[in-house]
């Protein structure tokens, strides 16, 4: 799992389709650029015209290059050169992984939402209607049990029918520790997969987060941004890398089940339904 995280996170992959296409395209372009602006410069003492055409290819290149300079210390090192503040993903992906676990169990894992969850959950109502129409064996067992419940019920009053049922819960809630239960529920979940939905959902709210505070983003590029940046006018391209390689992050760890990230959750998850079990601290807390 370390080897497949260190050596394949973030990696482009030239195999993928339509990625050999895109870069004889952009490096097409860039080359025709270049011969752009030599053209212009040999012949720019003949046509002053010229100079406005040689303006114009050097800042596509500088462009180009500024792009694919930002793009690429996102991933890895540029040209392989161990460049500072370069290859920034691949070195905080354990942090990041980290982040998403901790967002999913502070913002999915939480009572008031696993409260909302049970909530809607309606035992009373789904044993009245078992009782009210019953199947199969026992049917004159069960339409006798039925009119027993009734008539207890209907025997008591709705001020001590409230009191006994409250208290009732109450008793039965302080007694229980749903910490284990939670725990084993969750491993459970895990082990058949079925905290993938929660997962995969929980991506695609990053993803609409990420496009909802796009301009969010792009003030605290700038904000963040140093003199030369904002001399040289780089702070829009470094936010647009930023937000594209995020945009990349997401849609990898949608598509890709052994993603590096969601293997870091996963690991998360399976660490805090121990916890939940083993951990006293967790027990009370919960």
């Amino acid at each position: 799992m370390k080897a497949m995280a260190n050596g394949a996170l973030f990696r482009f992959n030239p195999a993928q389709p339509g990625a050999q296409g895109m870069k004889v395209v952009a490096t097409g372009l860039l080359i025709a650029m270049a011969a752009v602006f030599a053209f212009a410069r040999a012949f720019e003492h003949q046509y002053p015209a010229l100079s406005y055409v040689k303006s114009f290819a050097e800042a596509a290149m500088v462009g180009g290059l500024a792009d694919w300079f930002a793009v690429t210390a996102l991933f890895r090192h540029p040209l392989g050169l161990p460049i500072p503040h370069t290859a920034i993903i691949p070195r905080n992906k354990d942090r990041i992984g980290e982040a998403l676990a901790n967002f999913i169990r502070e913002n999915f894992l939480v009572p008031r939402v696993v409260a909302r969850r049970m909530q809607k959950l309606d035992v009373a109502g789904a044993a009245g209607r078992f009782l009210q129409t019953p199947a199969g064996e026992g049917t004159r067992i069960r339409a006798g049990a039925s009119r027993l419940i009734a008539d207890i019920f209907e025997s008591l009053d709705d001020e001590r029918l409230g009191g006994i049922v409250k208290g009732a819960v109450s008793a039965r809630l302080r007694k229980t520790e749903i910490s284990p239960l939670l725990g084993h529920a969750l491993a459970s979940a895990i082990n058949e997969d079925r905290h993938v939905p929660m997962l995969e959902a929980a991506i695609r709210w990053t993803a609409r987060a990420l496009d909802a505070n796009e301009p969010l983003i792009r003030e605290m590029v700038r904000k963040k941004a140093n003199w030369i940046l904002k001399l040289a006018g780089l702070e829009a391209k470094l936010a647009d890398a930023i937000i594209d390689g995020l945009r990349k992050l997401t849609v990898e760890m949608s598509t890709d089940p052994a993603h590096p990230v969601r293997i870091k959750i996963e690991e998360a998850l399976a660490q805090l339904a121990n916890e939940l079990h083993s951990r006293a601290e967790s027990r009370e807390r919960v």
